[in-house]
């Protein structure tokens, strides 16, 4: 069964090779690459997450600085500050740590990063490119499932994607890609009422939803690709959307949670960082 499971540090590390490859010519030629995370407030999750950011971009040569805020920031102040933060011009990528709170969670502060430095993908122009397959870089979650298809050696060109949650950092950007791809997508939300029956049918499911053990090994097909992007914590251990155990016995490949797409999404950002 081991076999089956598809291991995110691996593919990560290949990416990361390359990244601190590009790091180097940049410093080489006197134009380093430069990382800021806008992290606000004091939820756990996130500050772990940005503290692995940290460390990898440090790994690979990219500078990197964290601007904390509180959580009861006015929506106007951290609009301002994080136009400030922008007048940095060695300034390469500029993150804003989600989640936020839900005061700061609207378009005018994800739009106040500069799509040039955007390398979360989440500013509407961005977002657009992406519709219109006209983009430079892909979010890294999403980019992390591409990599995840490419290690499997798999062309989803005419192959049945099935994405279980459409949210706008994972299921929404994929969607647009795979479409882009050639693939031929299904989308499942919480208002579904046949998602085991698309499973079924699926040669690729991706979740992005948050919810603990939401696909079982009865959802899935023999030789079927399962990749989670799912997180949830319980009694502070993490989870992904997907059984893992219960999926392999189906006779599924499936990236498991903690270490699948999770190290290879670090990888991707620094990856656009660098492009």
């Amino acid at each position: 069964m081991s076999e089956h499971l598809i291991k995110g540090k691996p593919i990560a590390n290949n990416i990361l090779k390359d990244v601190k490859k590009r790091a180097e010519k940049l410093s080489q030629a006197g134009n380093p690459a430069k990382l800021a995370v806008v992290l606000i407030g004091k939820d756990k999750p996130s500050h772990t997450y940005v503290r692995k950011k940290g460390e990898m971009a440090k790994k690979v040569g990219i500078d990197f600085e964290v601007h904390l805020f509180e959580e009861d920031i006015a929506q106007d102040t951290l609009i301002e500050k994080i136009k400030n933060i922008q007048t940095d011009d060695t300034l390469s990528g500029l993150i804003v740590q989600l989640p936020i709170p839900e005061h700061l969670y609207t378009p005018e502060v994800l739009n106040s990063v500069h799509p040039d430095v955007d390398v979360d993908c989440l500013t509407h122009e961005n977002i657009g490119k992406l519709a219109m397959n006209a983009h430079d870089i892909i979010p890294p979650t999403p980019g992390a499932v591409i990599s995840v298809i490419e290690n499997q050696e798999v062309d989803v060109t005419g192959k049945n994607v099935v994405i279980i949650g459409v949210g706008a950092l994972v299921g929404k950007p994929l969607s647009l890609i795979m479409m882009n791809q050639r693939a031929s997508v299904t989308t499942c939300n919480s208002a579904t009422t046949d998602t085991k029956e698309k499973c079924l049918a699926a040669d690729i499911i991706i979740t992005g939803v948050g919810k603990k053990h939401l696909l079982t090994g009865d959802m899935v097909a023999p030789g079927t690709i399962v990749i989670d992007t799912g997180i949830c914590f319980e009694n502070e251990k993490m989870y992904g959307d997907v059984n893992v155990d219960d999926v392999l016995k189906s006779g599924a490949k499936v990236t498991p949670t903690p270490g699948g797409p999770g190290p290879i999404t670090v990888a991707r950002l620094l990856h656009n960082t660098i492009i």
